[in-house]
């Protein structure tokens, strides 16, 4: 037989023995990376600063992992290939980010499991002020009292890096003594003084005025209120009320004709009603107004304030504090007898109180080092009452207080921790604070890790009013609205911008948050999420009509297309931009990193700036921006950034909506790296919403970074999609996610060092 009678079979056979040396790997990179991407990223190129030579071994799998992620990222995002280049067929691209996930994921699951360990987590500023709150009843501002925190990965409760000073060591004496004496009350009260704040009287209506201060120390004070003006001598009284923290404590019927000749003939034209009563020491609320008063309805804008023409509340003055007439030894509930009575009652609120403090149980010699203190100061002539507050001021500066303290398994070894201590994981997370009395018992019967119990105590916490520490703590660092204490808009170009206006915005979108979390609401809220809570202040600032008052109130926004979800809330909106316009930038930065949890990496040194007179006067911003696009080195992080930045050029730099930027119209208008062309903000958040999957992790790493206090590392990362995929089973609803995460190996367990 001739051999050329033999060539098809040959062949037929050669191309059957390759098809079946073919591996998985060949047939899912091969087509997408061998022939396609190498013809920009190969060794002449290196495109990007990539070769992807090395990527097609399969051993490229275990030991590049990061730059297979990087690789998988630009794929699923569709940068790759870049624009210009043709398209692989979408199954092929399918193919390979099916497979290279399969294999992490197996690979994941193979390797040993590591939960991490959590350093020795010093309590932050605001864990300090609600833990005193929590265990002794004392309203402590830390944040005023003691240097500020340092932050990490995003957040400032990240053990690694909360260190303490010689400096906040000794603040922390001096807030202990403090917090011991306000506690306690054993210390002379002070001398009493005025307190009349005219520059922080909040008017509610020309009837109605406001005031809230803090109180420093149980005991008596007088809250009097300021009247000025008079109407006609025939008009009826008024009826004046005074309330503290929204109950009345006065009520009085007064002239209105009460304009009194002074020394020198003229009208003073003011008059006082006063109240002394017993006030505990933190912030109050004091209103006076008048009721059934029906005369300003019928007067101009320009009379209600006219003090010949009418009679209105002027302010609200303060004084104290004085010796309370009556007893108030059950004002602290840790104070479970009376501290005058000496030594047993001291050992006995001790023994009480140590186990909350210290969050465990602690043991009679603890307890005995405390009495020794207590000792010490009643043989130095201090007050039974007195030498309690020396002992509670030891405690308070014990390390066992100051630290969260979890104890290690041993060496290389993996372990649950202690139902103790995963009370205080939980309660740190969601409430800032100690464990409630709830938690320790549970913690106490050794009942709380398991999991039906975990779960209803995750929605018992959610439901107290105590986690609003969560969405002010979590949601202001994730969202970075802290940053709206900082902000300076310039108030040539935005004289509407004022403390009101800032602390209007914070507010909107801290019971946003808490919507969506004690509503069991979908993450997706916080992309498009149509309703907010708005007050009249910040609904007129958005536009929004029928909105009157102070109060927030729910809003609902499926009539108002250009509001919803957090990325067109003002405080966001505000955080994002410069003080004198917005930022394409920084807004697309903002949204790689908190929604997609993809960070641009940092910009390249001497980066021309914009002519920021030129914005809107002799050029659009998107023309500059295009302008600076142009440039090779910017265009691959900006054609990211910018996209998502123009997306929300229809928000001022204080987050209202407008058409114009300057003489220019707004071009809200872009296209991702994936095709896909949106014209408006709305239709820019539908895109988004289609990387649900992305947010879903991004939220994910955040939420378990500021739950455990520690950064996430590559063995989270089966942790994280786990949880992802659990938060997915449950219609990725946010309170589903938490749970996720308490269950976790990482929540629960601990390695030895």
């Amino acid at each position: 037989m001739r051999l050329s009678a033999l060539t098809p079979a040959l062949l037929a056979l050669s191309a059957a023995l390759s098809a079946r040396a073919a591996t998985p790997f060949d047939r899912a990179v091969q087509p997408l990376l061998g022939q396609v991407c190498v013809a920009c990223h190969n060794d002449k190129l290196q495109s990007g600063g990539l070769n992807i030579k090395a990527f097609l071994n399969p051993a490229s799998l275990q030991k590049d992992r990061e730059g297979w992620e990087r690789i998988l990222a630009k794929l699923q995002s569709g940068e790759m290939p870049p624009k210009g280049i043709p398209k692989p067929p979408a199954a092929e691209t399918a193919a390979l980010i099916q497979y290279v996930n399969a294999e992490f994921d197996r690979a994941d699951r193979a390797a040993k499991p590591d939960p991490g360990r959590i350093v020795t987590h010093r309590l932050n500023r605001s864990e300090y002020s609600n833990t005193i709150r929590d265990l002794l009843g004392v309203d402590f501002r830390a944040n005023e009292e003691f240097p500020a925190d340092d932050s990490g990965f995003g957040f400032d409760n990240i053990g690694q890096v909360l260190t303490v000073s010689p400096t906040l060591m000794q603040k922390y004496l001096q807030a202990a003594e403090q917090i011991a004496s306000r506690a306690v009350g054993g210390d002379p009260l002070p001398k009493p003084g005025l307190f009349n704040p005219h520059d922080r009287i909040h008017r509610l209506n020309a009837d109605a005025i406001q005031l809230n201060y803090h109180i420093d120390y149980d005991a008596d004070y007088i809250v009097r209120a300021d009247l000025t003006g008079h109407r006609k001598p025939d008009d009826k009284p008024v009826t004046l009320v005074i309330s503290v923290d929204g109950k009345p404590v006065k009520t009085v019927d007064v002239p209105v004709q009460i304009s009194k000749v002074n020394r020198q003939g003229g009208a003073t034209q003011r008059s006082t009603q006063e109240i002394r009563l017993y006030l505990s020491e933190g912030d109050h609320t004091f209103q006076a107004d008048f009721i059934n008063d029906d005369a300003p309805a019928a007067m101009s804008k320009a009379d209600l304030f006219n003090a010949n023409k009418n009679i209105f509340p002027d302010a609200i003055e303060i004084a104290g504090p004085f010796a309370s007439t009556e007893a108030h030894a059950s004002r602290k509930p840790f104070l479970i007898c009376d501290p005058a009575t000496g030594r047993a009652c001291a050992e006995r609120i001790l023994t009480a109180l140590t186990p909350r403090a210290y969050r465990r149980p602690v043991t009679q010699a603890e307890v005995a080092e405390l009495m020794q203190v207590y000792d010490k100061a009643s043989g130095s002539e201090a007050t039974p009452a007195q030498s309690l507050q020396f002992a509670i001021t030891a405690m308070l500066v014990s390390p066992q207080f100051l630290f969260r303290i979890e104890h290690d398994p041993k060496p290389g070894t993996i372990a649950r921790i202690s139902d103790f201590e995963l009370a205080s994981r939980l309660s740190y997370f969601l409430w800032s604070s100690m464990p409630d009395d709830e938690l320790t018992r549970l913690a106490g019967s050794n009942r709380l890790h398991i999991p039906a119990v975990l779960d209803e105590q995750v929605a018992r916490m959610i439901a107290d009013p105590k986690s609003l520490a969560f969405a002010e703590n979590f949601a202001g660092q994730w969202l970075e609205i802290r940053g709206l204490d900082a902000a300076k808009p310039d108030r040539k170009k935005f004289p509407e911008w004022n403390a009101a206006l800032r602390d209007a915005m914070r507010t909107e979108t801290t019971m946003f948050f808490q919507a969506v979390l004690r509503d069991d609401r979908p993450i997706s809220d916080f992309i498009d999420g149509k309703y907010t809570y708005l007050n009249e202040l910040l609904a007129k600032h958005y536009g929004i009509e029928g909105v009157e008052g102070p109060e927030f109130r729910r809003i609902d926004l499926t009539q108002n297309p250009e509001r919803s979800g957090v990325l067109t809330q003002a405080s966001v909106l505000t955080v994002s931009s410069y003080p004198v316009r917005t930022s394409v930038v920084l807004r697309g930065k903002y949204v790689l990193e908190n929604i997609l949890g993809a960070p641009p990496p940092p910009p390249p040194p001497d980066v021309p700036q914009l002519n920021e007179d030129a914005v809107g006067v002799a050029s659009s911003l998107r023309q500059q921006m295009e302008q600076h696009r142009a440039d090779p080195v910017c265009a691959s992080c900006h054609s990211r950034m910018d996209v998502l930045g123009f997306g929300l050029e229809n928000y001022d730099a204080i987050g209202r909506w407008r058409t114009m930027d300057g003489k220019f119209p707004v071009d809200a208008s872009g296209a991702f790296p994936n095709g896909k062309t949106f014209t408006t903000p709305a239709e820019m958040k539908a895109l988004l919403l289609d990387n649900l999957p992305d947010f879903a992790r991004c939220l994910t790493e955040k939420l378990l970074t500021y739950s455990l206090g520690r950064g996430i590392e590559p063995y989270d990362r089966l942790t994280v999609r786990d949880i992802v995929r659990q938060t997915e089973q449950h219609d990725y609803r946010f309170p589903a996610m938490i749970r996720a995460i308490v269950h976790s190996p990482a929540f629960l367990e601990r390695r030895g060092a």
